[in-house]
């Protein structure tokens, strides 16, 4: 059995200009992942946890009082991390600078969703945090600038998620395949539990809310009609599988093979899924694992972000899924 901790020490060698820097903020994201374990599995014995807090973010959406929480335990954990410049995150609407001497001689940035599906824990549903890191582009000994934040998702250097569901697992890449670790309560370690994962090229799963088909492209109604078609040689009808929490869908399909898609509607056109807090990292990781993330025509890890909060229409996971639909979406793209 190998722990996070042997496995984050034994990689750090692959990354000897590094100094131990990237194993340092993994640590702490190790930590974020057990504090909020510990709080999610209290949800339903006590009201200070679970429902609605009453505020909304910067996108004008419900904050549940998790969110809060996640969003603060994620800062501070952070915050204290003399390998971290700034934080910038889905709750908050702009980036925080950790303004003193030691974060204006940090190298990285990090990027998160705290809390990934948030509005299904009253239900006991899987969620999860998702995470991303940069090395910044402003000079080092100055405060970090929002240029450090905006930066396309294929110069990441780590990124990943903390799935919380019948088991708590903690998945990251830094750019050299993806590894899984299942969280031992009993230990209160992390082993390691799915080396080197690889998506599989095609898959039977489409996730996709299609309560809102009708809102939808015509190219995207198109591809749902084309995944319910019988087709015995491309072992059609695909199922359809949405839990509505990012982390869930992509986390099934990436381990059996599937695709999720949040496509642009007439409610919102841009899409609703932020590209660089959920996006990027999952980009990145699907990439890693052999999978594919587009907009639907364009590569997501390509696009130069412009602000904090955009949005961006989402198509990720088996390749040759993810090809099937790009072509539907070119073939009506003028419908």
């Amino acid at each position: 059995m190998k722990t996070l901790g042997q496995f984050i020490v034994e990689k750090q060698a692959e990354y000897p200009n590094a100094k131990g820097e990237l194993s340092g903020i993994l640590s702490s994201l190790r930590l974020v992942a057990k504090i909020i374990h510990r709080d999610i599995n209290k949800a339903g014995l006590t009201n200070n946890i679970i429902g609605n807090s009453g505020v909304e973010n910067v996108q004008g959406e419900a904050q549940m009082k998790l969110d809060l929480f996640a969003h603060n335990t994620m800062k501070q954990a952070l915050i204290t991390r003399e390998e971290v410049a700034g934080f910038a995150s889905e709750e908050e609407e702009n980036f925080v600078a950790f303004d003193t001497e030691r974060g204006r001689n940090a190298k990285y940035v990090i990027l998160t969703d705290p809390l990934d599906g948030s509005s299904n824990i009253d239900v006991n549903v899987a969620v999860g945090t998702i995470f991303s890191i940069y090395r910044r582009v402003s000079p080092i000994g100055t405060p970090v600038t929002l240029e450090d934040f905006l930066q396309p998702g294929h110069k990441q250097v780590a990124a990943g998620y903390i799935v919380y569901g019948s088991s708590t697992m903690l998945v990251y890449t830094t750019g050299n395949g993806v590894n899984g670790f299942t969280y031992d309560p009993s230990l209160g370690v992390f082993c390691l539990s799915h080396e080197n994962i690889q998506i599989p090229p095609s898959g039977k799963i489409y996730s996709i809310n299609e309560g809102q088909y009708l809102k939808f492209p015509m190219g995207v109604k198109k591809y749902i009609k084309y995944c319910q078609e019988e087709d015995k040689s491309t072992n059609r009808p695909y199922a359809s599988r949405y839990i509505g929490s990012l982390v869930s869908d992509f986390h099934r399909n990436m381990l059996k093979g599937g695709i999720y898609i949040y496509p642009s509607a007439t409610t919102y056109p841009n899409g609703k899924l932020r590209l660089l807090y959920e996006g990027n990292p999952m980009a990145f990781l699907a990439e890693q694992a052999g999978g594919i993330a587009s907009d639907g025509k364009n590569r997501i890890l390509d696009i130069q972000p412009k602000e904090l909060h955009e949005r961006v229409p989402f198509f990720i996971g088996s390749k040759e899924m993810v090809k099937k639909a790009e072509e539907f979406m070119c073939e009506f793209s003028a419908e």
